[in-house]
C-alpha cells in the first residue's frame, strides 16, 4: 500500500484520501456505507466543509465511533472572527469530535495572517492552544494565495487542485511545499469528471510522494475502483503516459473545471456545469446530460448579461461569457444529431 506524509504534521496515511463533497448527494445510510468501506479497505484521511451542507453531519454519524483510528479535516469560509467560531463549533458537533486534524480556509481570496485587520488567523490559533484544533491549513484557487501561505511558514498542508492537466506552475508550487516540508491535499483530481481514467489519474500522483489525492465519489463502485488500487497501486507506465499526453492535448488551457467560484450568476445560468458541457458530453456521454432539464439549464445561457462577474471572480482567469456561448452552440449541435 502506497503511504504519503503531510509534511510537518506527520499524519501517514494511504495515497487513497477521501473527499466527502458529494456525501451530501446521497441518504445517511449510503453515505455510512461507503464511508466504512473505505476505513475497512485502508482509507484513514476524510476531507469535508462546512459548506458541503449535511456533509459533516454524514461523517459523524458514520465514524465516531471510531473517531481515533481516522484523520479529519474540514473547512471554513467565515469572514469574521464570530462566523470562524460559529463554523468550528458547527463543524465540532457534527463530526461528533471535540477536535479537529486539519481546519482549512476555505479558498478565501488572500492569504490570512496575523495582524492583517481580519483576526482569522489569531483565532486558528486561539483555537490550537483550546485543543479544538491540530494543524492551521489553507485551500486555494488561486496559485498567487497558495505561493504566499507556503512563504509565510504559517501553515501546515495547502489543498490546491492538482490532476494530470497541472501546469507546470502546479507541478512547482508541489515541489515547493515538499521544500518547506507542507503537506499538500489534491482536490480535483479526475479535473471534476473530465478525467475519466481512474488509473491513470492514480499514477500521475503516485509520481509525487508529497501528494495526498481525495478522490471524490458517490457511489459504490467508483469507491472500490480505487480501492483496489491500495493493494495494485498503477505506474506510470507507456500507456498511461500515452494516455495522459493525449488527454494534455486535448484539455490543457481553456477549458472550465468546475469549482462554482464564478457563481451565483445574476440570471441563475449553472455556470459550473454549463460551461464545460460539451467536454463532459464527449469525455463522459450519458443521456442524463440531454434531457429536458439539462436542455433548459443550458437554454439559460440566452439570458447572459454579458455582466463580466463570473469573469471577474474565476481563479483561472477564463472569459467565461464565451466559454458558455460555445458550450450553448456546441450542445445543441450534439442534441441535434444525437452525437457523441
Amino acid at each position: 500500500m502506497d503511504k504519503v506524509t503531510l509534511g510537518r504534521t506527520g499524519i501517514t496515511v494511504c495515497k487513497n484520501g477521501f473527499g466527502a463533497l458529494p456525501m451530501q448527494r446521497v441518504s445517511f445510510e449510503e453515505a455510512s456505507s461507503l464511508l466504512r468501506t473505505a476505513y475497512d479497505n485502508g482509507v484513514r484521511f476524510f476531507d469535508t466543509a462546512r459548506a458541503y451542507t449535511d456533509s459533516e453531519e454524514k461523517i459523524g454519524f458514520a465514524m465516531s465511533d471510531i473517531r481515533d483510528k481516522i484523520y479529519l479535516a474540514t473547512k471554513t469560509m467565515a469572514q469574521d472572527v464570530d462566523g470562524f467560531w460559529r463554523d468550528l463549533h458547527t463543524s465540532l458537533k457534527n463530526l461528533k469530535t471535540d477536535y479537529i486534524d486539519i481546519y482549512q480556509f476555505h479558498n478565501p481570496a488572500f492569504c490570512p495572517k496575523p495582524d492583517d485587520g481580519t483576526g482569522l488567523y489569531e483565532a486558528m490559533l486561539s483555537a490550537k492552544a483550546e485543543g479544538k484544533i491540530r494543524f492551521i491549513s489553507i485551500t486555494n484557487h488561486r496559485l498567487s494565495v497558495a505561493n504566499e501561505a507556503i512563504e509565510s511558514g504559517l501553515y501546515d498542508t495547502i489543498q490546491f487542485p492538482f490532476c494530470y492537466l497541472a501546469t507546470d506552475k502546479d507541478i512547482e508550487l508541489v515541489k515547493k511545499c515538499k521544500e518547506n516540508n507542507l503537506g499538500f491535499i489534491a482536490m480535483k483530481g479526475l479535473s471534476g469528471g473530465l478525467i475519466t481514467n481512474s488509473r491513470a489519474a492514480y499514477a500521475f500522483m503516485n509520481e509525487y510522494d508529497n501528494v495526498l489525492p481525495i478522490w471524490g465519489v458517490q457511489r459504490m463502485n467508483e469507491l472500490m475502483e480505487f480501492l483496489s488500487y491500495n493493494d495494485n497501486p498503477p505506474k506510470m507506465d507507456g500507456e498511461i503516459k500515452e494516455l495522459i499526453e493525449n488527454d494534455r492535448a486535448m484539455l490543457s488551457g481553456n477549458f472550465c473545471r468546475g469549482c462554482g467560484y464564478c457563481m451565483p450568476c445574476p440570471v441563475g445560468i449553472e455556470i459550473n456545469n454549463c460551461a464545460r458541457m460539451s467536454l463532459l458530453l464527449r469525455r463522459s456521454p450519458s443521456e442524463l446530460q440531454l434531457t429536458e432539464e439539462v436542455q433548459a439549464k443550458m437554454k439559460k445561457i440566452e439570458d447572459c448579461l454579458h455582466c463580466g462577474k463570473c469573469k471577474s471572480k474565476c481563479p483561472y482567469g477564463l472569459d467565461t461569457p464565451t466559454l458558455l456561448e460555445e458550450n450553448y452552440k456546441d450542445y445543441v449541435e450534439i442534441l441535434n444529431g444525437k452525437e457523441f
